[in-house]
């Protein structure tokens, strides 16, 4: 164990810590612990493969989303992989990083800062969204901590982004996030979560009811944390930011450095990457391959996990899965 893990560990069965008013959900076979770092602490889901020696990977979550966003995909690429899911900085179960650095560069070296603290690289890197710019700069500045790469519409620079998408770009301007905030407040969880549902899923009816309620359980717990409307402001301002970035740190740029193996995953009913994206992605990063579904949203790795897990499970097996 890295001495900056702490050696508490959540499993299915274990009582939440008594500080926590609301648990965070934690799967059958999944276990959380936290990772101390100077200035983050971070949350980190573990899904361990099914025998000893597996190759490690790592999957990063988009905005506003969180380790559980991988919980359907994981299992499915236990036999290959030793999987964990972290919780970026300010979402999920991590709270605010000290210094309150959202950019996509400061969730890049909060990663990078993980796997150097654990010793688990070169891993297979997952990222979906906003998880995905960030594993992107991941790659190209550390290619010695990703033996493949895996994007899952990713957030990279749209001219032209879908009036969808507008909400999410405000976001970033200063005061929206609280006036939406009031303007929503007598939301119930419920309607949050149905809104997110219609903006990330090709068909939202996928979602079971089960599926339903953990959902709108985590939302409730989300909106009594009193950074998170912060959280998303300040993310979403550092997506625009790192759009407008050029020159060599451009995240095409970026993609273009990129030597790991990788696997993009567009979706035909995406609102907020535009599909029109993935010819562009799969010139950008040198020798991908390009997994195409006309029916998935913004979330193929929780709408088509079996699909997206077979695509991975190619790649591993072409480039050392262990």
């Amino acid at each position: 164990m890295s001495s900056t893990e702490l050696p508490e560990k959540r499993t299915a069965s274990a009582a939440p810590p008594a500080s926590r008013t609301r648990a965070v959900r934690v799967a059958d076979g999944e276990e959380l612990r936290s990772v101390e770092l100077p200035g983050l602490t971070l949350t980190v889901r573990a899904r361990p493969g099914d025998r000893p020696g597996l190759a490690p990977a790592l999957y990063v979550h988009g905005l506003g989303g969180s380790s559980q966003n991988w919980s359907a995909l994981m299992p499915l690429l236990a036999d290959v992989l030793d999987g964990e899911a972290v919780d970026l900085p300010g979402f999920g179960d991590s709270p605010p990083p000290d210094d309150g650095n959202y950019t996509v560069t400061g969730h890049a070296r909060a990663v990078i800062r993980l796997l150097d603290a654990g010793g688990r690289g070169p891993v297979h890197l997952f990222g979906n969204s906003l998880g995905g710019a960030v594993a992107t700069r991941v790659a190209a500045a550390r290619p010695d901590l990703v033996r493949t790469l895996t994007l899952v519409s990713p957030a990279l620079p749209e001219l032209r982004a879908q009036r969808t998408a507008w909400p999410t770009v405000m976001l970033a301007v200063p005061g929206v996030a609280a006036l939406f905030a009031r303007l929503s407040r007598d939301w119930t969880p419920e309607q949050r979560v149905r809104g997110v549902l219609s903006l990330c899923y090709g068909d939202p009816a996928r979602v079971t009811d089960e599926g339903l309620r953990h959902a709108v359980e985590e939302m409730e717990r989300r909106l009594e944390l009193p950074y998170f409307w912060d959280a998303m402001a300040r993310s979403s301002r550092g997506i625009v930011d790192a759009y407008t970035l050029g020159g060599q740190h451009g995240l095409w740029r970026q993609a273009e450095r990129v030597l790991a193996p990788t696997l993009l995953v567009y979706g035909g009913r995406d609102r907020l990457v535009s599909y029109r994206m993935a010819r562009k992605a799969a010139a950008a990063f040198r020798g991908s391959r390009l997994l195409t579904l006309p029916d998935a949203g913004h979330v193929a790795m929780m709408e088509y996990p079996e699909t997206v897990a077979q695509a991975a499970r190619e790649l591993i097996a072409d480039h050392g899965g262990s």
